[in-house]
């Protein structure tokens, strides 16, 4: 490839976080295959991959892994770890590939597909949706395949396994890291992605890192709630392993303020989860900004989003979104803030969610509000 030579910094190009598949009667993959387009933001003359199996509690192998750029020229090359095809995880673990030689252009897709031939837990994978996260998967070993037999396969928002893909890439490069939730784990910054491409900031790659319903302070152990995933003081120092990251914006908080309903509503949500201001603010400085400090980030908080209406909403968790909100915008931890809360409030009632910016759980934002919380951020200072 033409100017292959100033190839030299790896750089994650597409990233996201392992947690706790939700728990279905059937826990278990054979004979099957998952295959994930990933939209190329950088050039780079080679490709590693981070795979997971974080969650697990058993060891997975991955009996064949493939990447291959979309295209005339289709042709799968072999992601091999430790020069050996198949990929075996073994239960709390992450595993990273041998460099894997390939020319890409930014604005290429590539295609990463993974065969499962034997009986396989599928405890480590994480939901997410938006424009540029979509995967399939089918029945059987297609890996090297083209195409996925229409009638063997079905789409998936489900990312099992992989986790990083970092380009051996120019020295300009660089990541920012998206961590939070459910309204991370969403749409937003997929579009943030679209955006910095389409007004031309293309030395920047979006790394998300959320999972839906985690908390800063507390987890759950029962299996109805293990897909909301760790707590942020043990996913903060796992996510943040990103190559050539540069910042990280932390939208994160609001599922402490209203999970908590009591012991005689939900069993597993009492009334003793429910943290202080001071207690979340604590933990933000502890658990993230200082470990992002000692990484050399620029750190970026971003205001949690009006829930009138949501289920479990009151007037106290609500004065406790917007006391908290306060301080991400104010205090001097951070180098700035993004403020998605007047990004898709209601101008006239900012307790709710601007008119057809409410996907109609009265938590989560729509496509429209998702799109107007990436305009919101300002590549300008942070790409």
């Amino acid at each position: 490839m033409e100017g292959s030579q100033d190839f030299t910094k790896w750089v994650a190009c597409w990233g996201n976080a392992t947690s706790i598949t939700d728990r279905k009667e059937c826990v278990y993959a054979k004979d099957v295959t998952l295959r994930y387009p990933v939209r190329m933001c950088f050039a780079g003359s080679k490709l590693r991959f981070r795979f997971s199996n974080l969650t697990g509690t058993e060891a997975v192998t991955l009996t064949r892994a493939f990447v291959a750029r979309v295209g005339d020229d289709y042709a799968p090359v072999p992601i091999m770890y430790n020069k050996k095809e198949g990929i075996r995880i073994l239960p709390g673990q992450e595993v990273e590939s041998d460099a894997v030689c390939l020319d890409v252009q930014a604005g290429d897709t590539i295609e990463v597909s993974l065969y499962m031939g034997e009986c396989t837990q599928m405890n480590a994978g994480t939901l997410i949706t938006g424009p540029l996260s979509k995967g399939k998967y089918a029945y059987g070993d297609f890996a090297e395949s083209r195409e996925l037999p229409m009638e063997l396969s079905r789409n998936t928002n489900w990312f099992y396994f992989l986790n990083t893909i970092d380009i051996l890439t120019e020295e300009k490069n660089h990541a920012l890291v998206c961590f939070g939730d459910s309204i991370t784990a969403q749409s937003w910054p997929d579009y943030l992605a679209l955006r910095a491409w389409n007004e031309g900031y293309r030395d920047v790659a979006i790394i998300r890192r959320a999972v839906s319903g985690t908390r800063i302070l507390r987890q759950y152990d029962c299996i109805t709630y293990q897909a909301y995933g760790l707590k942020g003081a043990t996913r903060f120092p796992i996510e943040m392993n990103v190559a050539g990251a540069s910042a990280v914006i932390i939208q994160h908080g609001i599922n402490d303020i209203i999970h908590p309903v009591g012991v005689e509503v939900n069993p597993f949500r009492p009334w003793s989860d429910m943290p202080t201001c001071e207690e979340m603010e604590k933990g933000v400085e502890d658990l993230y900004v200082a470990h992002a400090r000692a990484l050399g980030l620029k750190v970026w908080s971003g205001t949690l989003l009006p829930i009138e209406g949501w289920r479990t909403y009151n007037e106290d968790r609500d004065a406790m979104r917007r006391e908290f909100n306060e301080w991400l915008r104010t205090s001097p931890l951070f180098d700035g803030c993004i403020d998605f809360d007047k990004a898709v409030r209601d101008a006239e009632h900012p307790v709710r969610f601007a008119p057809g910016f409410d996907s109609g759980d009265h938590l989560h934002p729509s496509e429209m509000a998702y799109e107007a919380m990436a305009s919101f951020v300002p590549l300008d200072k942070l790409a």
